[in-house]
């Protein structure tokens, strides 16, 4: 009896000491959380940035006969099976009454009015076409773009084929995922690295001459310092799936992605979004093999790379978050004289049809969001911009706003188009025959974003 009292009295005493450590560890974290939101910023009335995330699963049902985009070849034949499914994620940050949504997605690219639509559900939750970022992997094994335009009327197969259907569940879905999270929001803390790769990928027009070899990594932590999110941005079209690949597939950015949830052990979403990447292509990995293979090896090789990586990230708590849409009123639409002779021909068409189709299909004006939290500023640029010019666009923001981490988010919103120097316009090629604003756009685009940095202060950006 004796021994059984002292049993109860020392379970007692033991469940005793872990209530209290629970509490001491509670009204540390308390603590800890108040000192950051409140003391820090208590002279300048800062607080420090939020952020909420969220995922959804954008793979439409092939009942809808949803068609991949990518290759003119497909013929706008639908898919015939998932080999992966394609997601859309969000990250919202808020900062006081301050919200802004970073959507990245498996998709292809997004045509042109999309995004006015997805603002039109949205508009009533305080979302607008200034706070909304939308980008796409560029993913080669996703919905095709023209098949979710809303003006495409013309039937042309190798254009793509409008589906109402699809279109509606991408609007819904993309609407959704930034809702949600919203919903989600928790402090943070975040940082950001640059490491340059080399051997990973290539000017497909100059050889070696002009690679983006940057590869930047944003952590976002928990406050126990676990990973929320990891961001990252490369530069290389996700072609190794070619035309015959008749199956859904976010293609090596999603293998990167699942690679970085599956290494991580504390439920850390990964993001991708693509950069200036109008001529660059990625290196194979592998010899003699499949594309599918392909694709698994070099997303699974830079997925194990971009987490060693974001290992090594210090983070800390950030308390800007500034949002700036540059208007860029856009040349003249007009063919180039080679598309007659490739496109043209290949779908049947003379030059008076194709100027109905591209007025028909493509703004006269576009946009450019520029997003800034901590050291980390986006610059969504509308189309497939050649590196070169991205890589202006980098140093020169740099130079001018001081911050420290300039990416460039390559089509961003809408696709226009590529975007070439006016040399490079004039040297021919695909690339030149898909750029529908003449040897100006690129420059243009390129001017419009440096000039509308020199009014950034150092400290963020100022809307």
């Amino acid at each position: 009896m004796e021994s059984f009292i002292w049993s109860r009295k020392n379970k007692w005493t033991l469940n005793l000491g872990k209530i209290i450590g629970t509490i001491k560890h509670n009204i540390f974290t308390a603590f800890l959380y108040f000192f950051i939101i409140s003391f820090l910023g208590c002279g300048d009335k800062k607080q420090t940035i939020l952020a909420g995330i969220a995922t959804v699963n954008i793979t439409p049902p092939l009942e809808l006969n949803p068609i991949l985009g990518g290759y003119g070849d497909r013929m706008s034949k639908p898919a015939i099976g998932i080999h992966d499914n394609i997601y859309a994620k969000a990250i919202v940050f808020k900062n006081h009454d301050k919200l802004f949504a970073l959507v990245t997605a498996d998709m292809q690219s997004f045509p042109p009015y999309f995004k006015t639509q997805l603002v039109d559900t949205l508009h009533e939750f305080g979302w607008g076409a200034e706070n909304i970022l939308l980008l796409p992997s560029h993913s080669h094994s996703s919905v095709e773009m023209m098949s979710i335009h809303i003006k495409n009327n013309l039937n042309i197969p190798q254009i793509g084929i409008f589906n109402s259907n699809v279109l509606k569940l991408m609007i819904k879905n993309f609407s959704n995922v930034i809702l949600e999270a919203q919903k989600n929001l928790q402090p943070i803390t975040m940082g950001t690295i640059k490491q340059e790769l080399d051997g990973w990928n290539r000017n497909r027009r100059k050889g070696n001459s002009i690679v983006d070899k940057d590869l930047v990594i944003t952590r976002i932590n928990r406050m126990d310092n676990s990973p929320l999110a990891i961001l990252i941005n490369w530069t290389a079209h996700p072609t190794f799936m070619g035309p015959e690949d008749m199956e859904f597939s976010g293609g090596w950015p999603g293998e990167l992605q699942r690679t970085i949830e599956k290494l991580s052990n504390s439920n850390t979403t990964a993001f991708y979004y693509n950069g200036a990447e109008g001529d660059q292509s990625p290196t194979p990995r592998l010899h003699n093999a499949s594309n599918l293979e392909q694709a698994k090896a070099y997303g699974a090789d830079l997925g194990k790379l971009s987490w060693e990586l974001s290992k090594n990230i210090k983070t800390k708590p950030v308390f800007n978050l500034h949002y700036h849409q540059v208007d860029l009123p856009l040349p003249a639409r007009s063919w180039h004289p080679e598309f007659m002779n490739t496109g043209g021909k290949e779908y049947g068409i003379n030059s008076d049809q194709a100027n109905y189709i591209i007025n028909l299909l493509f703004p006269d004006s576009s946009s450019s969001i520029m997003f800034n939290v901590g050291n980390l500023l986006i610059v969504g640029v509308p189309g497939e911009m050649a590196a070169e010019l991205g890589k202006n666009i980098k140093e020169k923001v740099h130079n001018n706003t001081e911050i420290e981490f300039v990416t460039i988010g390559g089509l961003a919103d809408e696709w226009i188009s590529y975007m070439l120097s006016k040399e490079e316009y004039e040297r021919g090629g695909y690339e030149t025959s898909v750029s529908f604003y003449g040897p100006t756009l690129g420059p243009l685009v390129v001017s419009k974003i440096i000039n509308a940095s020199e009014s950034i202060s150092p400290l963020g950006i100022k809307n």
